[in-house]
């Protein structure tokens, strides 16, 4: 029996405008514990930003609170539709390295689906585990050249 990730994903996703600053972000998901918020114009989604995004690409760089989140959030990202299979859709974050993916239908966000919303799910937590896996697996490290 198949299933769509409209079955699994969190509609009503908390999001945020590119010109919006990094602050308001970080207050976003502290506000909601969460990790990552999509990023949208008039309903259109145009990137993510995440965490790591802000304390990589902006705190570590001493960028001002304010900050756009269009300057640290990552672009091209990676979507699925509601009607995608939810096995189809859990290769993808697996193939594609990630952990929470945007749901798009007609050029709208429609809804979020991360790792744990496919772990909560017990049919799926072979492919929540295999996608997990596949995300865990540790990049090499910039290595310095010391000759």
């Amino acid at each position: 029996m198949q299933h769509s990730i409209n079955e699994i994903m969190t509609k009503n996703v908390v999001s945020i405008s590119p010109e919006q600053s990094i602050q308001e972000a970080a207050n976003l998901m502290k506000q909601h514990n969460i990790g990552a918020l999509p990023v949208v114009d008039n309903g259109q989604l145009q990137g993510i930003v995440t965490d790591r995004d802000i304390t990589i690409r902006s705190t570590a760089d001493g960028e001002a609170t304010n900050t756009p989140v269009s300057e640290c959030m990552t672009n091209n990202i990676t979507a699925a539709t509601s009607n995608m299979d939810v096995h189809e859709a859990a290769d993808l974050m697996a193939k594609q390295q990630i952990r929470r993916l945007p749901v798009v239908d007609n050029n709208q966000l429609v809804g979020m689906v991360a790792i744990g919303d496919l772990a909560e799910q017990n049919i799926y937590e072979d492919e929540a585990g295999e996608a997990l896996s596949s995300i865990s697996t540790p990049s090499e490290p910039d290595q310095l050249n010391n000759k």
